[in-house]
């Protein structure tokens, strides 16, 4: 069976690149077999990211997908932005029902 991941990395700042180096993450994901789900991606098509309230609902709806996800996987190379913290955290949290975390950098990418 496949691996459900959550993807960290950062969105806000360089969104042109951050989405970029979001997209490598999660092909780097599908390389290793993985299925991955980066809400940053998805959820910032329909919601305002500079809207508080839209950005919230956002990060919580990402965060109801952890649950069901083996592994939350955090790509280092772009730093931490505030969003991931709070994933990072999350993640934390769930670590007594087997949920891991896991530290990944791709060649090439940096701030």
């Amino acid at each position: 069976m496949t691996r459900l991941v959550i993807v960290e990395s950062p969105f806000a700042g360089d969104v042109v690149s951050n989405r970029a180096y979001a997209v490598a993450c999660v092909r780097d994901c599908l390389d290793r077999g993985e299925a991955p789900f980066a809400s940053h991606l998805l959820y910032t098509e329909a919601l305002d990211d500079a809207n508080p309230t839209q950005r919230e609902h956002g990060i919580m709806a990402g965060f109801a997908w952890r649950p069901v996800c083996a592994a939350t996987v955090v790509y280092t190379d772009r730093g931490t932005s505030g969003g991931m913290a709070r994933g990072i955290e999350h993640a934390r949290m769930l670590a007594s029902t087997g949920h891991v975390t896991e530290y990944r950098s791709l060649p090439g990418w940096s701030k």
